[in-house]
């Protein structure tokens, strides 16, 4: 029998090219959240701005639609939905049939979206500060990304890679 090679013997865990990024975005979001914080802000995290603004902007929509326009799936959205609805800054209701909700701004939902607006724009003031200040900006470097991965896609990238694994137990 041989040996496994070091890489092999490894925990492939402990090993990640996203894990830096995905930690840098959750920093971004933590600040975000204290930010919220210390202003008082409460029942609100920053995935719940995108769908506070575009309900404001938009007027009611399915919990199907609002994923949609925002581009998450919709268990996803109907999970944000509830967190919403739980702090009291969305309502639901059934929509045009009996597999739909409609959501729908609260008062309370209403009033905070002049200050989630101003956020955001602030936060894309300052992402754009600090994309000027790195030597290769990440918006060039995302561009890049998704101009390769036209070109081919990722799934297809690790199936490249899983051509000499055995194929798993059916």
């Amino acid at each position: 029998m041989t040996e496994p090679d070091d890489r092999e013997a490894q925990d492939p865990t402990e090993i990640s090219h996203w894990r830096p990024l995905r930690r840098l975005l959750d920093a971004l979001d933590d600040d975000i959240a204290r930010l919220y914080e210390q202003l008082d802000v409460r029942g609100v995290r920053p995935r719940h701005t995108m769908p506070l603004i575009r309900l404001s902007r938009r007027g009611p929509m399915t919990i199907r639609q609002l994923a949609q326009s925002l581009e998450v799936t919709h268990s996803a959205m109907s999970q944000t939905v509830s967190a919403l609805r739980n702090e009291g800054l969305v309502t639901t209701r059934p929509g045009a049939d009996a597999r739909t909700r409609e959501v729908t701004l609260t008062e309370k939902g209403s009033e905070l979206v002049p200050f989630l607006e101003a956020e955001w724009r602030a936060t894309e003031e300052a992402v754009a500060e600090l994309d000027a200040e790195i030597p290769y900006p990440l918006t060039r470097v995302v561009h890049d990304i998704e101009r390769e991965l036209a070109r081919e896609p990722f799934r297809d990238r690790i199936t490249r890679h899983l051509r000499s694994v055995r194929q798993p137990p059916q």
